[in-house]
């Protein structure tokens, strides 16, 4: 058999077996969703408090600081979400003026050049899904009712979310030192290494992502308010949300903004808004990113791109959310583990505790056995290499039969 071949089976069952390994996680996790939702949202919320939580508890009790944290984050949350309520709730009836108003402007200037449709193209279509509508009417009802029980499940997982992210805050180190010792002794230091590496990496990319995405959407609201474009606010808090996916989720915010902007404004300011996408992305991949996110993340945004779209095949939306956190953590343990082997004498395996008797032969011989000094033919010994002088032989190689003196 050659040997190519051997070595090209090896790898493949052991890959094959890995693969299958990473297919059962995934559909075991794909089962708990809520709760690894939970989970993961808990963490989110546990890495962007604790700084403000650690820097209550200097000058009150941590669990006073905790509930201070939370009702804080509540009161900024719920003002945003009563804040855009109130803005499209005040300006619906003139937004449907508008838009009704740029659905005429649009269908005018698609029936010209370069497009030349059909008159009223715009106006049939608008037609024609009031009549999908009301023909599907009982259909679309199922599927609010089920979305409305996918709501509860939400109202669930946030909840128990909240609950987790309480007692992370509070005792999150405790939990970690709890979990630490019902590991054996021998590999706890490594599970330290590589859990602290995972979650400066976790935390610094949710900050970071949080900080990238709210001052696209102050660049976004400042642009279309300059642009007069309407549902500033709305659009605003649609970008937030839609940053937080790297890459992909900022242009398709913006790609909705354009769609309002060429309803109530018309074509010149819709291509604007585009405009906004190229110069948004300049500044977020050439800027924002290496400022905000370089020191914690450090991998290629082909491998960034490629994290999303895989997450976003395996899981949708939430795996696109996900995607790149996780793997930016793997990479983060990999690097971590990578360098504590390499700083660990003599390459031992990870893990493995050195013992008494486990130092290199080099260091025993030299220290118990040093080389003797031979003797040249005059009679005279040569410096020891062990680190003494050797003394001089006898000129008539009394000291030794070979006329080798001792080192």
């Amino acid at each position: 058999m050659p040997t190519g071949l051997r070595t090209a089976a090896g790898y493949t069952w052991r890959l094959g077996l890995l693969g299958i390994g990473a297919y059962l996680v995934v559909d075991v996790l794909a089962r708990v969703e809520l709760l690894v939702t939970a989970l993961f949202v808990a963490l989110v919320i546990t890495s962007v408090l604790r700084p403000l939580v650690d820097l209550l508890a200097r000058v009150m009790p941590r669990p006073l600081g905790v509930l201070l944290a939370l009702l804080c984050t509540v009161a900024v949350v719920g003002g945003v979400l009563t804040l855009v309520g109130t803005n499209v709730a005040s300006d619906w009836s003139r937004l449907s003026d508008e838009l009704r108003g740029g659905l005429g402007r649009i269908d005018r200037w698609a029936t010209g050049a370069p497009f030349h449709l059909r008159p009223g193209t715009v106006t049939d279509l608008r037609s024609k899904i009031g009549a999908f509508v009301s023909a599907h009417r009982a259909a679309l009802v199922s599927t609010a009712l089920s979305s409305a029980g996918r709501a509860v499940e939400l109202i669930t997982g946030l909840a128990l979310a909240v609950f987790c992210s309480v007692f992370f805050l509070h005792s999150g180190d405790r939990m970690w030192s709890w979990a630490e010792q019902q590991l054996p002794a021998r590999s706890r230091t490594v599970w330290d290494h590589a859990g602290r590496a995972a979650w400066r990496t976790f935390a610094g990319y949710t900050r970071g992502v949080l900080i990238v995405a709210a001052t696209n959407a102050v660049l976004v609201g400042i642009a279309l308010a300059i642009l007069r474009v309407p549902l500033v606010l709305p659009l605003m808090v649609l970008e937030f949300v839609a940053a937080l996916v790297p890459l992909v989720g900022s242009p398709i915010a913006l790609a909705i903004a354009s769609v309002v902007a060429l309803a109530a404004r018309g074509p010149v300011i819709a291509l604007l808004v585009l405009a906004l996408i190229v110069i948004i992305g300049q500044i977020e991949g050439h800027l924002l990113h290496p400022l905000v996110l370089g020191w914690s993340v450090r991998i290629h945004p082909v491998v960034i791109a490629l994290s999303v779209a895989g997450g976003a095949v395996l899981a949708g939306i939430l795996g696109a959310v996900v995607a790149v956190p996780v793997v930016s953590v793997a990479w983060a343990v990999l690097g971590e583990l990578r360098g504590l082997r390499d700083r660990r004498p003599h390459a031992l395996p990870l893990g493995h505790t050195p013992a008494p008797g486990d130092q290199p032969r080099s260091r025993i011989d030299r220290r118990r056995r040093p080389e003797k000094a031979e003797g040249g033919k005059d009679g005279r010994g040569t410096r020891g290499t062990g680190g003494t002088r050797g003394t001089r032989g006898t000129e008539d190689g009394k000291d030794g039969k070979d006329g080798r003196g001792r080192g």
